[in-house]
């Protein structure tokens, strides 16, 4: 019996003259498809555009084989916007395939720093591929340029700063020094150079892009927040402004209610007491002999959100923004020395998947999301953006959470407004909702789950302590999250469940 000759095949390839009369074969009785110049694929359901982006590197590697990928490709390490890639190769002529063109150009071979790629092809390194960028090129009508624009250098440029540091971009430029003779680039070299100066503040070059620009002027931000800002703002704008007048209160009322914020912002944050010994902590000043530093920051909480000229308090300026901050952060951390009180930090954080901003990026992008802030008119849109601001940026290097609560409330007792308390048992809903705009750009449900809670607020009747405790209690209140989910429990409303 006859070898088939086709078997063992991947599901698109190039037909050789070994193959070609298998191949005209099986595309007559209908079992292979031709999508492309030699090309040919078994799949005859996906459309062609989707079959080659699938294969893309191994193709590229069929056509052009020790190809070295090149320019504009070699950094963004994808299509451009019209299908374009681009290489370096013995082969002139352009490929054309279904969502993609190869365009290849003369220029040298691969150097010893080029690394290996899919297929045998080669990659260019950052410093070949940031010389080679640096050259200009025509765009044909229709077409993308081969290279990136300054702006573009000058962003990606940013991007290696941002994510890995000025030595590993100082690392990239002695590389381009060295290899720029190699490849007939030196002139690439010093504007690439004068470049590297401009974004490191070590010389003067003329910087284009907002982010270069920003960076220059010593106040790099992080763009990743800006765009979710950007989306929280959107959602906030759009939204119809829903308006929750505080409860009038006496005296005792207003100190429960102020009580149980700083109680319940601490317990998110892991300072866990009993209601009594919290309440000793606040009203009697008895504090824990094994446990001072928690103590105060509960304390110190109570002090910032029970005090109603502080909390009148908001950001006119960026400046005062700043300033705010810094002052409710010393009161709040002022046990804990080691924790920078009222000082922005110097190390990186995070929680879980979520990277904060870089401490370089902390003021830059409080500045820049201040911005978005203040041409929100609703208290509540602006509490729930500041909140998130704040959370998001993570300034400081521990009690940052509560920070950001506080400067919502703040938002909200200034315009005589109800403000926002977390239960514990609200605690996973509000995580939630937080990483939903953080890690997936979902601005909805920290609105609606910030709602919820001021409306439950709302809806307590908060006098005397003992009492209040035992309506919260009635209100699954003070139920750990992780036993409400096992056993369905959900915080109460008077006329019902949270969703």
């Amino acid at each position: 019996m006859p070898k088939n000759l086709l078997e063992g095949l991947p599901e698109v390839f190039l037909s050789t003259t070994a193959i070609s009369v298998a191949v005209s074969r099986a595309v007559s009785n209908g079992t292979l498809r031709q999508i492309g110049s030699k090309l040919y694929t078994f799949n005859l359901v996906d459309t062609p555009e989707r079959i080659v982006s699938r294969h893309l590197w191994q193709l590229v590697a069929a056509y052009l084989p020790d190809a070295l990928i090149a320019d504009r490709t070699a950094i963004e390490l994808r299509p451009a916007s019209d299908g374009s890639i681009f290489v370096i190769s013995s082969r002139k002529r352009d490929i054309e395939l279904p969502g993609v063109v190869i365009r290849s150009r003369a220029g040298p071979g691969a150097l010893e720093i080029d690394r290996r790629f899919v297929g045998g092809l080669f990659l260019s390194s950052p410093a070949r591929a940031y010389l080679d960028n640096m050259a200009p090129s025509r765009r044909r009508k229709g077409e993308v340029s081969r290279t990136l624009n300054r702006q573009e250098i000058e962003v990606r440029v940013d991007d290696v700063i941002r994510r890995n540091g000025a030595e590993a971009l100082n690392a990239i430029r002695d590389e381009a020094r060295r290899i720029a003779p190699l490849i007939e680039r030196e002139q690439e070299f010093e504007t690439f150079d004068r470049l590297v100066g401009a974004m490191l503040g070590t010389r003067k070059d003329r910087l284009t892009s907002e982010r270069a620009q920003a960076r220059q002027s010593a106040k790099p931000f992080d763009p990743e927040r800006i765009v979710l800002f950007e989306r929280l703002h959107s959602e906030l704008h759009a939204s119809a402004p829903v308006t929750r007048i505080a409860t009038e209160r006496d005296g005792e009322g207003r100190a429960t209610l102020a009580f149980f914020e700083a109680y319940f912002s601490n317990f998110i944050e892991g300072t866990e007491f009993e209601v009594e010994e919290a309440a000793d902590i606040v009203f009697r000043n008895v504090i824990p002999r094994d446990r001072p530093e928690d103590a105060h920051d509960v304390l110190g909480t109570w002090q910032i959100v029970s005090d109603p000229v502080e909390m009148a308090r908001t950001p006119r300026d960026y400046e005062t923004l700043l300033a705010l901050l810094r002052d409710r952060h010393a009161l709040l951390m002022a046990a804990r020395p080691d924790k920078r009180p009222g000082k922005f930090k110097i190390e990186g954080n995070r929680a879980g998947q979520t990277v904060f901003v870089a401490p370089e990026q902390v003021e830059g992008t409080l500045a820049r999301g201040f911005e978005y802030y203040r041409s929100l008119n609703s208290p509540f849109a602006r509490a729930v953006f500041m909140m998130f601001l704040v959370s998001e940026v993570h300034p400081f290097t521990d009690g940052n959470g509560r920070i950001a609560r506080i400067m919502m409330n703040a938002e909200l007792v200034s315009a005589g407004e109800e403000r926002i308390i977390i239960p514990t048992v609200f605690r996973g809903n509000y995580l939630s909702a937080l990483k939903a705009i953080s890690l997936n750009s979902q601005p909805q449900p920290i609105v609606r789950t910030l709602d919820f809670a001021r409306k439950w607020v709302m809806a307590v009747d908060w006098g005397e302590l003992e009492v209040t405790r035992r309506v919260l209690t009635d209100l699954h209140a003070f139920v750990d999250p992780a036993d409400a989910d096992e056993r369905g429990i959900r915080l109460r409303l008077r006329d019902g469940l949270a969703s």
